[in-house]
């Protein structure tokens, strides 16, 4: 990759991935796709409705496919009622391609919601090669606890930021038996870590976006996180920060520092 940080490997997975991979939940514009693939980052979120995402890899996926990585997946059945077969043929005929590199059974909130025959059906399409590998995205951190000790899933997308540490004790200590792929999101904790508390003073510093994707990427445990910039701009920032590579460790107690703030301020805030 041009001037960008290394391929990592995604776990045990045999997927190589860019320490940053792109969402376009807020619209970053129609050539941010070309211009993050142009860039370095390999791995492209996408959703099945965000049409910027759909539109931009469509055109350069074809080029690519070996070199490019789709992650997508379906809703959580008790909240979208996205049947997870016929979601991921769709996003296969969606991006006009024979296989999706991570598939996950997203917005689980706690074991109830990821049953067995979820799990099956997923563990199916990779058994067939529609997927070459397949998890979920999940906020409950004992049950990603347990899914990375069982070695049952291939990748978990998880919740880590300066605000939410908790992956610390709860997940990543279960990683290293079965070292699935982890695929972070939410490293700004919704843009709260980039604004200034009420509690603190008026000069008090705040962190950059992209000293939150450092402070995330700075973990081992992590193979990518994800970045969701409103711009081009944005995402070009975004860029040149995970350059300069790890925090250092008293940035990294800044960040803590600040994150315990932040966390203190809404606890009714997921």
């Amino acid at each position: 990759m041009t001037g960008f940080s290394p391929l990592r490997p995604f776990g045990s997975t045999g997927i190589m991935v860019s320490p940053l991979g792109l969402s376009s939940s807020y619209r970053p514009g129609k050539h941010a796709v070309q211009l993050a693939s142009d860039e370095g980052i390999n791995l492209f979120f996408a959703f099945g409705i965000d049409t910027q995402m759909t539109g931009g890899l469509r055109q350069i996926l074809p080029a690519r496919r070996e070199q490019l990585v789709l992650a997508t997946g379906a809703y959580n059945y008790i909240w979208w009622a996205q049947n997870i077969r016929k979601t991921c043929e769709k996003r296969l005929r969606q991006f006009k391609t024979d296989y999706i590199d991570i598939f996950l059974f997203l917005g689980v909130m706690k074991p109830a919601e990821f049953p067995q025959k979820v799990r099956d059906e997923l563990l199916k399409l990779k058994e067939e090669g529609k997927v070459r590998a397949v998890g979920l995205s999940c906020h409950n951190r004992l049950l990603l606890g347990e899914l990375a000790a069982s070695g049952e899933m291939d990748a978990l997308m998880l919740r880590y930021n300066a605000a939410h540490r908790g992956a610390e004790q709860d997940i990543f200590p279960h990683l290293a038996a079965h070292n699935p792929g982890v695929l972070g999101y939410t490293a700004t904790r919704w843009s709260y870590l980039v604004r200034r508390p009420r509690s603190l003073p008026a000069d008090a510093r705040v962190p950059t976006a992209g000293e939150c994707y450092r402070f995330v990427l700075s973990n081992p445990h992590v193979h990518c996180v994800l970045t969701a910039p409103r711009s081009e701009r944005e995402l070009r920032e975004n860029i040149a920060a995970v350059r300069q590579g790890p925090l250092q460790e008293e940035e990294l107690a800044f960040m803590r520092g600040f994150g315990d703030v932040v966390h203190g301020q809404k606890r009714w805030f997921m």
